[in-house]
């Protein structure tokens, strides 16, 4: 994969997850300590931002970076969905090693 496919799938999903958590860009770019007309070039893919200000974005994002080079098309109703199924399974997790404490452990 060439640059510029990466370059333009880092700019589709720092957009998608900006506006899934319904940020704008002065937010997004408040939060992670870059100007917005930076952050904007970004989101064209016009411009390529240094490993730490990948990281600052991921983290005003709440996502990892690798989240940020996800290949697959992204939509809202996928990501909800993963989400949920997510946090179900650590909710049953939790509930089974409680349960595991509770029976052998106290």
């Amino acid at each position: 994969m060439d640059g510029t496919k990466i370059r333009e799938i880092l700019a589709r999903n720092i957009k998608f997850f900006r506006e899934h958590r319904n940020l704008s860009q002065a937010d997004l770019a408040a939060n992670s300590g870059i100007s917005i007309p930076f952050l904007s070039e970004i989101e064209r893919g016009n411009k390529w931002p240094y490993p730490d200000t990948l990281a600052k974005i991921a983290n005003a994002l709440d996502i990892k970076i690798h989240d940020l080079f996800l290949e697959a098309p992204l939509n809202s109703k996928e990501y909800n969905f993963t989400a949920m199924v997510a946090k179900e399974m650590l909710i049953a997790q939790k509930k089974a090693a409680d349960s595991v404490i509770k029976r052998y452990l106290t």
